[in-house]
């Protein structure tokens, strides 16, 4: 109740940027009701729409005091849990996207989607944290040396949606001489930096809480940072042992041939040393203009909401996220590359490629290429298997595309086609990009 409670304060502070109505009783199907419903959504907010009745905005009035009501509210003993601490109000937007009209999805990733300063200082502070205690405090009664400690993910990418609190640290060490050692070597390892966390906990340095882990042997440390002197809120984190492979390569230039060679003849599980290659996969991202990670962002986002839902029963899981990503970077290059597109079309070319993911096959050569003997023909095998295929511009050894419930995400993607992020002014459907699902 709690929670509930504060989440609708919530949302009435944020009541200039409100905009609700459902279609139970009427929809964009017929040509009027879509037309109304559109001249509705370019008034001023705040929108709230009867459910029964289109034609009434019960948004109207002014919200300004009870605005201030629901500020003060905020602070008292009815939105403090039993530790002292505020109550989180549910994960809830003020808008929706499907519900949010083509022409605005600019300011729907500026309003909703797109960090702001104060929220990345938070995660960049704990980074730190975590990145000196790696340097000066894991290892340093053992022969193990850090080499590199790389920041990844989206807040490394610059792709970071609002509120998604979470860092991605990749920490090189000597210990790993070649790719086998690190899945060798990669439990103990784990398990000495989770103690080191732990005696820093009980010097009251900062709090940590684990994610418990089913495998026996774990790729990543995950666990929650916090920390009353240094932070405002918890940031969640995977650390990840791994092996240097690229050594200290000059930002922009393509790694030797000899990396993805011995990359190719010691893995077994597609993309199981990726995170050798977490500089280039930022790297690749990072270089981008602005508006196509804002167009990352919303794809991302989108991808959320499906997860979210209840999905069908049925053997294996959606995509990995960054096979969406990446197919963003993919419909941008091949729609023309214009650093200053249409949202609209941009985000309405992913969903139609994702519709298409029996033919999908996407893949770079920015940091390997055929002509090396090995890596060649090891591409040519990769490119033969069935579709769809994602290759990961950094680990060739990656297919995004593989063993993944494309047809649920495919039908989600004909779904939001039709709803009226993907409309003009008109009411007619945008058209996509002419971008052929495979290259």
């Amino acid at each position: 109740m709690a929670q509930g409670l504060r989440t609708v304060l919530g949302l009435v502070q944020q009541h200039g940027q409100l905009c609700v109505y459902w279609t139970l009783n009427y929809g964009i199907e017929e040509p009027a009701l879509r037309m109304h419903l559109l001249d509705q959504l370019r008034k001023t907010r705040p929108l709230v729409l009867d459910p029964a009745d289109p034609t009434w905005n019960v948004g109207q009035g002014s919200w300004q005091l009870l605005a201030r009501e629901a500020t003060a509210l905020e602070k008292q003993i009815c939105h403090m849990s039993g530790a002292g601490t505020a109550v989180e109000p549910w994960d809830v937007m003020p808008a929706l996207l499907h519900q949010t009209p083509a022409r605005d999805l600019d300011r729907f990733i500026s309003d909703f989607l797109q960090p702001n300063r104060q929220f990345l200082a938070q995660v960049n502070k704990a980074v730190d944290t975590i990145c000196s205690f790696l340097r000066e405090n894991c290892f340093r009664d053992s022969p193990i040396r850090v080499l590199k400690v790389v920041k990844g993910g989206s807040s490394a990418k610059g792709t970071a949606l609002r509120g998604r609190s979470d860092a991605d640290i990749v920490v090189f060490l000597s210990c790993f001489r070649h790719f086998t050692e690190q899945g060798i070597k990669r439990a103990e390892v784990i398990s000495e930096i989770r103690t080191q966390l732990e005696a820093c906990q009980r010097k009251q340095q900062f709090e940590v809480k684990f994610e418990i882990c089913k495998w026996d042997n774990p790729r990543v440390l995950s666990f929650t940072l916090t920390s009353h002197t240094l932070l405002d809120q918890s940031v969640d984190f995977d650390v990840l042992p791994a092996f240097d492979a690229l050594g200290h390569l000059v930002s922009g230039s393509r790694p030797e041939s000899r990396i993805y060679a011995d990359l190719i003849r010691s893995y077994s599980v597609p993309g199981e040393f990726s995170t050798c290659f977490t500089e280039l996969q930022r790297d690749f991202i990072v270089s981008r203009p602005t508006k196509l990670k804002s167009l990352i962002r919303l794809v991302k986002h989108w991808y959320q909401e499906v997860q979210s839902k209840k999905m069908p029963k049925g053997r294996g899981s959606l995509p990995p996220q960054h096979g969406l990503e990446l197919l963003t970077v993919y419909a941008w290059e091949q729609g023309g590359r214009d650093p200053q597109f249409s949202m609209a079309q941009g985000f309405r070319t992913v969903l139609e490629l994702v519709t298409q993911y029996r033919q999908l096959c996407v893949y770079w050569t920015v940091n390997y290429s055929a002509e090396d003997k090995i890596v060649g023909e090891f591409l040519e095998r990769q490119l033969q298997k069935p579709r769809p295929i994602i290759l990961d511009p950094a680990d060739p050894t990656g297919n995004l595309g593989l063993n993944a419930r494309w047809d649920l995400l495919a039908q989600e993607a004909a779904a939001c086609a039709k709803a009226l992020c993907c409309m003009g002014i008109d009411g007619a459907p945008i058209q996509p990009w002419p971008v052929r699902a495979a290259m």
